[in-house]
């Protein structure tokens, strides 16, 4: 895992040196496709009140700009996470004066909010075979899972009809990540947007109150002093 996270690392840090911090230099081909996803991905958020924010796989911040075009009177308190130093730093530097935003290189979220969103992060597989990448897909979204109070979102790209899947790419139908998903929470599947993917909303299942404890209360109130 270690050295698949390494090869992970040095292909982003290096798309950043050859396109500075734009949608190519964090594997774009252009901004409308990258807000069209984050459309998608934040139809999991409740904008009617304040909510914090885990970004796994940040770049420089893209997300950042589209809350401020779409979502600008929405109080979200968020936290940046990428595996590229390089990508934190160019994100640090972009959004320096944002008192709301913070940053912080790692291979997990590394804090509790209440939604965490990883947009494109588990589509580019490096030629690493399938079996290797699924473990590493896995391994994210139980953290995204941990790391969320109330849910987590993520996207993938479907297969291609009829064709060989690329060495490069990482393919796949809703069904095999639906079943881990479902463990967490309730999922809603959302395709039909124009780009060959499909994003996966999962809603956490809130905790049973215990009856126990409302049981033991009433019985206190009816002994003696």
């Amino acid at each position: 895992m270690r050295a698949l996270q390494t090869k992970v690392r040095e292909y982003y840090s290096g798309t950043l040196q050859r396109h500075g911090p734009t949608p190519l230099g964090v594997d774009w081909p252009n901004v409308l496709s990258q807000y069209l996803r984050f459309v998608q991905l934040l139809k999991l958020c409740r904008f009617g009140k304040p909510f914090s924010l885990n970004d796994f796989g940040c770049g420089y911040g893209a997300l950042l700009e589209f809350l401020a075009m779409r979502h600008g009177d929405a109080a979200v308190t968020y936290r940046g996470i990428d595996i590229s130093p390089a990508m934190i730093a160019a994100a640090r530097a972009r959004w320096a004066a944002n008192k709301r935003a913070v940053f912080a290189e790692g291979s997990q979220c590394g804090a509790l909010a209440d939604y965490s969103l990883a947009s494109g992060t588990l589509n580019v597989r490096l030629g690493h075979p399938v079996a290797e990448w699924e473990a590493y897909i896995e391994a994210i979204l139980t953290d995204l899972e941990a790391s969320s109070r109330i849910g987590f979102a993520v996207n993938f790209m479907l297969p291609r009809d009829e064709a060989p899947a690329e060495a490069g790419l990482y393919r796949t139908a809703p069904e095999r990540w639906t079943p881990l998903c479902e463990r967490f929470g309730r999922v809603e599947l959302i395709t039909g947007y124009g780009l060959r993917e499909f994003t996966l909303l999962v809603r956490k299942t809130p905790p049973a109150t215990a009856r126990s404890g409302t049981g033991s209360r009433k019985a206190a109130r009816r002994s003696p002093r």
